[in-house]
């Protein structure tokens, strides 16, 4: 709207880049704050990590699960979870204790290891481990 003189108003087509300035003072000032504080700690020397398969020890056990939930320690089949419960109570007092490796087959249900579990915890067994195939897909 304009009184008078009836000219055509004319555009602005500068962009106001004072905001765009004042946030990144805002960001540079709270970087130089910051970075000094983040660099400051304890030097300590972090171990190297090499992933190595785990070597399984004589006294290792291993439970494995098929597919059909049946389970089997080492090579003997078990008859039920009551006699599980026998086999890991008669180890779980070794001195060390022997760890527990669970092998599932990839088309067991998780009720079948999961009871696995819970008997081997029952049982007293504090190492429990999980046996997986790498995938030859992933480098």
């Amino acid at each position: 709207m304009s009184v008078g003189g009836g000219g055509e108003e004319e555009v602005i087509s500068a962009i106001n880049t004072t905001p765009l300035v004042d946030v990144m003072l805002v960001l540079l000032i709270i970087f130089l704050i910051t970075i000094p504080v983040i660099t400051q700690t304890i030097k300590v020397d972090l171990p190297k990590v090499a992933n190595q398969p785990t070597k399984t020890k004589p006294e290792n056990i291993t439970v494995a699960v098929d597919s059909n939930g049946n389970i089997f320690w080492n090579q003997a089949q078990v008859a039920d979870d009551a006699q599980l419960l026998d086999l890991v109570k008669k180890v779980a007092v070794q001195d060390p204790q022997p760890e527990i490796h669970i092998r599932g087959d990839s088309d067991t249900k998780f009720g079948g290891i999961g009871r696995t579990m819970f008997m081997i915890q029952r049982g007293g067994i504090v190492k429990v481990a999980f046996i997986t195939e790498p995938d030859r897909g992933i480098r």
